[in-house]
C-alpha cells in the first residue's frame, strides 16, 4: 500500500520518453542493417497556424534524429478537401511511407473527420481511424493513439500491475478519454468514464486508484477530488497568464494541466506534471507507432519497447 503520508512521487514523462526514444532509434537501426528497410513517416499541414508549425517541425526533427524518413507536405490554406484526398491517396499508395498524420486543426472548409478516414488503418499513425478504434475496442492489433498510448506506458512503469486498479478517466474524446478507458480495461482495471453531464464529479474522482484528467479545462481537478495515495495522470496542457501580475500584464503565460497540481500533489501518491508528463510521451509514441507500423507493412513483429 503507498504511503499516504509521504510527498507525491514524480512521474518524470520527460525521462521516460527519452528513453523510448532511445529504444526505438535502436530497433530503426536494426531493421536498417537487417532488411535495408527505413521507416517513413508523412507529416500533413494546411495553413499558418503557428503552433501547428511549431509542432510539425519538432515531429520533424526528432522523426530524422530517430534514424526514419521524414516527409512534410506544407498546404496552404486555400487547399481544397479534393486536393488534400488526393494527397492522402498518393501516400496510402507510397510503399516507402509507413505513417501518416495530418496536423489538426484544419481549415473550417475542410471536413476533418473526411480527412482522417481516407488515411489507410495500417498508416494511421495517430490511431484516429475507426477502424483503428473498433480493433482496439475488441483487443486486436493496432495502431493506438499516442496520447493514451503514453498514459499507459507511464502508468505500467509507476504502479506494475494494473489489475484490478479503480481507474477514472475524466474525458471522453475520441482521442483521449475513450482509447484511454479501453486501455486500462486490456489492463484489468475497472474504469469508470466521467464527462460534464457526471454528476457529483468530485465524489467519482476520490473513488479512483487511477486519475486520469483529459478535459482541457485548466486546473479543474482541485487537490481534494484525489483520494489519497492516488496515481494522476494530467492530459491536459492549457496556456494561461503568468501568475505573477506583472508578467500577466505583459501578456506573459504559462503552462499548467487540468489538475491543480500542488494542491493534487498533497494527496497522490504519484503524479504527472505539467509540462515534462505525459506531454512528451506523444511524439515518443508517434516515433514507436510508425516503427510498428512499418514493421506489420513488411510482415514483421515489432520489437518490444
Amino acid at each position: 500500500m503507498p504511503d499516504t503520508n509521504a510527498p507525491a512521487r514524480i512521474i518524470d514523462g520527460k525521462a521516460f520518453a527519452e528513453g523510448l526514444v532511445g529504444r526505438v532509434t535502436g530497433a530503426v537501426a536494426r531493421m536498417k542493417e537487417k532488411i535495408g528497410v527505413v521507416p517513413g513517416l508523412a507529416v500533413v499541414i494546411v495553413g499558418e497556424d503557428p503552433a501547428s508549425q511549431v509542432y510539425v517541425r519538432n515531429k520533424g526533427e526528432r522523426t530524422l534524429a530517430a534514424g526514419m524518413r521524414s516527409d512534410t507536405h506544407r498546404l496552404p490554406a486555400s487547399t481544397t478537401q479534393a486536393e488534400l484526398l488526393s494527397l492522402i491517396a498518393e501516400l496510402n499508395a507510397d510503399d516507402g511511407i509507413h505513417g501518416i498524420l495530418v496536423q489538426l486543426p484544419l481549415p473550417a472548409a475542410i471536413d476533418a473527420n473526411a480527412v482522417l478516414d481516407a488515411i489507410s488503418p495500417d498508416k494511421d499513425v495517430d490511431g484516429f481511424h475507426v477502424v483503428n478504434a473498433g480493433r482496439l475496442a475488441v483487443g486486436l492489433p493496432g495502431l493506438v493513439p499516442c496520447t493514451p498510448l503514453g498514459s499507459i506506458m507511464l502508468l505500467r512503469d509507476a504502479l506494475g500491475d494494473l489489475s484490478g486498479l479503480h481507474a477514472v478517466v475524466v474525458g471522453r474524446s475520441n482521442i483521449v478519454g475513450k482509447p484511454m478507458a479501453q486501455l486500462l480495461l486490456a489492463e484489468n482495471c475497472t474504469v469508470t468514464v466521467a464527462h460534464s453531464r457526471s454528476r457529483d464529479l468530485p465524489a467519482l474522482c476520490r473513488q479512483a486508484d487511477i486519475l486520469v484528467a483529459a478535459v482541457g479545462r485548466p486546473e479543474m481537478i482541485r487537490g481534494d477530488w484525489v483520494k489519497p495515495g492516488a496515481t494522476v495522470i494530467d492530459v491536459g496542457i492549457n496556456r494561461v497568464p503568468s501568475a505573477d501580475p506583472a508578467k500577466a500584464a505583459e501578456g506573459k503565460t504559462r503552462l499548467v494541466g487540468d489538475v491543480a497540481y500542488a494542491e493534487a500533489a498533497a494527496h497522490a501518491g504519484a503524479i504527472t506534471p505539467v509540462p515534462g508528463g505525459v506531454g512528451p510521451m506523444t511524439i515518443a509514441c508517434l516515433l514507436a507507432n510508425t516503427y510498428a507500423a512499418a514493421c506489420r507493412a513488411l510482415g514483421h513483429e515489432p520489437e518490444r519497447l
